[in-house]
């Protein structure tokens, strides 16, 4: 999986490289969003200005900050799309490489349950899977760094928060404890999920391959067995439906209420009148993003369930051939 893309001397111009091209790309765009959440406080104080004291703000003022947004935005959304672009062709890479490995070994592998389904549809699934949560936990990291000592500054202007009283630089512990809390407690609720999922990998395929072989063997696909393997494929889902049911239900409400909680947290603050609109939105925006950041496996649960899943039938497929084996020289990519 990883040695076939990152080692092996064809795909190195590939791999590490677009590695760091896509690392590079999502710092910037951070550094973009930090630049954006000190517009917001310049914005908003203007409006609590001109809200305030009318005449004190030219349109001219007014319009020349929605034009500076205007051009973050413009730069945020050509670097988003630039990315987008490039990591499409990085990933189809990956698993060009996986590929070519399996391949190789084909004449070991093609006795296995579902073999063609594991190089064709597990090889996609797990390049993709693998980039949007490699890139999610790329952004949550660098968002995290970049907008931790935002927050820790603006604290200094929040004197008291409830349940914890006065407290120096409160509100990040108020984000590390609120994410820290969902994280333990939608673990526990979702633990039952990988098994499930990798299960419902294993009687699909099942079904599936009753159903190839039945194309060509017409002793093959009768109606008894091709109804006892699809009552398995029905019984696996049912089961799935309802554990992600009672997991949906704990994860959408922790999320839900998480938006309230740095209003909950600037409550006595904003009452008391010791902030200003501005300073109260920058601080709302970077709560937002330090609390996302340390949200990154609530959020990433059902996608890191289904990695999990797909692995498993991945390193059972290379124990066919050894997972130390590396895949053979091949020619160069002259497809670009």
């Amino acid at each position: 999986m990883f040695k076939s893309f990152f080692l092996a001397r064809r795909w190195l111009l590939w791999s590490w490289p677009g590695a760091a091209l896509i690392f590079f790309g999502t710092w910037y765009q951070v550094q973009i969003d930090v630049q954006i959440n000190d517009w917001f406080g310049g914005f908003y104080d203007i409006v609590q200005k001109a809200l305030g004291k009318p005449g004190e703000v030219t349109l001219e003022e007014f319009f020349g900050f929605l034009m500076t947004f205007g051009k973050l935005a413009g730069i945020y959304v050509l670097v988003a799309v630039m990315l987008s672009f490039f990591t499409k062709h990085w990933v189809f890479r990956w698993r060009h490489a996986m590929n070519d490995f399996y391949m190789s070994h084909w004449d070991k592998l093609r006795t296995i349950e579902g073999a063609s389904q594991r190089v064709q549809e597990d090889t996609k699934r797990f390049a993709t899977i693998m980039e949007s949560l490699g890139s999610n936990m790329m952004d949550s990291l660098m968002t995290l760094v970049a907008f931790l000592p935002i927050l820790w500054e603006l604290s200094k202007k929040v004197a008291n928060v409830p349940l914890l009283g006065q407290v120096d630089h409160a509100l990040v512990y108020v984000a590390i404890l609120f994410a820290l809390a969902g994280t333990v407690v939608l673990a526990l609720v979702g633990i039952k999920l990988p098994g499930l999922e990798f299960n419902n990998q294993r009687v699909e395929a099942a079904y599936r391959k009753e159903l190839v072989h039945a194309e060509d063997d017409a002793s093959r696909g009768s109606e008894p067995v091709v109804k006892d393997l699809f009552s398995h494929v029905r019984s696996n889902y049912f089961r799935l439906f309802f554990h992600y049911m009672y997991f949906d239900v704990a994860k959408f409400s922790y999320l839900q209420f998480g938006v309230l909680v740095p209003y909950i947290a600037l409550g006595p603050t904003v009452v008391a009148g010791a902030i200003t609109l501005g300073a109260m939105q920058q601080i709302v925006r970077a709560f937002g993003r330090v609390e996302m950041s340390f949200q990154f496996l609530v959020r990433s649960w059902g996608t890191i369930v289904e990695l999990i899943s797909v692995y498993k039938r991945l390193r059972a497929f290379e124990a066919q051939i050894g997972t130390a084996a590396m895949p053979r020289a091949a020619q160069p990519d002259t497809a670009g």
